[in-house]
């Protein structure tokens, strides 16, 4: 018996021994088993950026994920190295490769929103959320792709692709990353990638999370299309300084990742350790003591919570698979312990009163939306880009490309041929109509009724009637409605879709299936519970599956 024992044992430490032996790969590992694995000098930082370097060289040319990479990315993992060999660790981001959507500054790094004016333009000053990620030790590896200048360049009838810019093109999904075969394309994904905050290469293990930012979609719905985790946080829980703007009103940077665990650490580490004095929406709430949100990643996250089922204008517009798919959602709810409030529909979205429904409350955008064309939507979105993009161009000093909102559009006409301005520029024209002074009385009405209609007499009423936790929307089909009030969402992947537009690929296109995820909403300031709620359901369903790259 004691022969058997000592040849078990022995055996037992030869495994242990040729686990760590084995080579640590980046690909599909979690902050938190880079962090482990860094700790017990299986890797080092400057190996992880390496890793992740090689995998942008062989997959970018594909994905197009990237619009430039740090090209001292591997100078700062090895500072780092040396930093956590001597026993000083900045950060719970020590060493971890993250990229930013380049709409967020960065010194060593252009900033370019995509955009040709910016093509190459290096800000002044760094973004306070870099500064933050880099005081937890992060290496900033590279700016993402995106929709140009957060989707606010052209509108109806010739709206932007989503994840096109004059700079990079069209960024792929890469559960498909294929184009569009159908005659009438022009070369976007034929898979849908998400809104204007690229997850690309997130999903793709170019590296291990990215920042997105929000205005109306933009970090939801990439992470419903890739099969990540996204947190949009409340507005004002992460400070906007230094990233460029739709409007004040509804902007917000958060985290994309694969796991709820990696989101509710960066989440951690872009707040604040106190207000920033350069936005004052950073006041609006108090982060979790030592900014630690990993305190609410609890398996049993969903028992007793209460969630609301917004059936109409939310549920009743999903197709077959889709309603399936939610179908299952709702059954992990109630096996997990939560209580289902089904329907729990918003009050705003049935009201009979044209002028209480936010279905008929729409953004100003695109061509038809032009002053004088205006009256029955929301001018919000093109106002605050026009009052807060001319101050953000004013904070650039003379490095600036351009000066104002006009010279931009004027600037963008000079270079149609270059392809400043594929698909045009319609919400610049809007926006540059607008009068900070004369309209603003008119926006004021407009951001009233947002906040009504979105808040008031809806997540607000329905929320607090139902005494409910979160409401649980399809995909990312909530976002524009929490949007407008500034609320916050966390999704989390639950399943795969059958990819089937309309009109229809050619019948010799095997189309993929695409992700789909689930989106816990509440009110502000309760990211706590949702990252509770999110991380139950991911715990209870590990939906997420990496994308079928060679």
């Amino acid at each position: 018996m004691r022969k058997v024992l000592t040849i078990l044992s022995l055996l037992a430490a030869a495994a242990s021994a040729a686990a760590e032996r084995k080579p640590f790969t980046v690909i599909e590992a979690s902050i938190p088993e880079m962090q482990k694995a860094m700790r017990e000098k299986r890797v080092s930082s400057r190996e992880l950026v390496q890793q992740y370097l090689t995998r942008i060289a062989f997959y970018d040319r594909k994905l197009h994920a990237t619009i430039s990479v740090n090209p001292n990315a591997l100078k700062e993992a090895e500072e780092l190295d040396r930093e956590r060999a001597r026993g000083r660790l900045r950060g719970p981001l020590h060493g971890i490769p993250i990229a930013l959507k380049d709409i967020i500054h960065t010194t060593n790094m252009p900033t370019t929103g995509g955009a040709l004016a910016f093509d190459g333009f290096v800000p002044p000053y760094e973004a306070t959320l870099t500064k933050n990620l880099r005081e937890a030790g992060a290496v900033i590896i590279a700016k993402t792709s995106l929709t140009e200048l957060a989707n606010w360049v052209a509108g109806p009838p010739t709206p932007m692709p989503t994840n096109y810019n004059a700079i990079s093109g069209f960024g792929m999904n890469p559960y498909d990353p294929r184009r569009d075969p159908r005659e009438a394309a022009d070369g976007r994904a034929a898979l849908f990638p998400g809104g204007s905050s690229s997850g690309i290469g997130t999903a793709s293990n170019l590296w291990a999370a990215n920042v997105g930012t929000e205005t109306s979609g933009s970090i939801l719905t990439p992470s419903n299309a890739l099969m990540l985790v996204g947190i949009k946080p409340t507005v004002g829980r992460v400070s906007r300084y230094g990233v460029i703007p739709i409007t004040a009103d509804q902007d917000t940077a958060g985290p994309m990742a694969k796991t709820v665990t990696d989101a509710a650490i960066m989440l951690g580490a872009l707040e604040g350790r106190s207000p920033d004095p350069n936005d004052p929406a950073t006041r609006t709430c108090m982060p979790p003591p030592g900014r630690n949100y990993t305190r609410f990643l609890k398996r049993d996250g969903l028992k007793g919570a209460r969630i609301g089922i917004p059936r109409i204008s939310f549920y009743d517009r999903l197709n077959p698979e889709q309603a399936k798919v939610m179908s299952d959602a709702i059954d992990v709810l109630v096996k997990q312990g939560a209580v289902v409030v089904d329907p729990a529909d918003i009050p705003s979205v049935v009201d009979p009163d044209p002028d209480k429904n936010i279905n008929q409350w729409n953004i100003c955008s695109g061509a038809g939306n032009a002053k004088g064309s205006d009256a029955n939507c929301s001018v919000v979105l093109k106002y605050g880009l026009k009052r807060d993009f001319n101050r953000w161009l004013a904070t650039l000093g003379p490095s600036a490309p351009v000066k104002t909102l006009t010279e931009l559009r004027q600037w963008n006409l000079k270079h149609e041929k270059a392809g400043a301005i594929k698909y045009g520029q319609s919400n610049l024209d809007n926006s540059d109509e607008m009068d900070v002074e004369m309209d603003r009385a008119r926006y004021e009405a407009d951001r009233a009724k947002d906040i009504a209609l979105a808040a008031t007499h809806g997540i607000d009423e329905v929320m607090k009637a139902n005494r409910l936790d979160a409401l649980l929307f399809p995909g990312s089909n909530g976002a524009a409605i929490a949007a407008k009030p500034g609320y916050p969402t966390v999704i989390v992947p639950f399943a795969m879709v059958p990819n089937a537009p309309f009109p229809p690929f050619p019948e010799a296109f095997d189309a993929k299936p695409g992700p789909f995820g689930v989106s816990f909403t509440g009110m502000a300031c309760s990211e706590p519970r949702l990252i509770e709620l999110g991380y139950a359901f991911e715990q209870a369903t590990k939906g997420r599956v990496s994308p079928p790259l060679p």
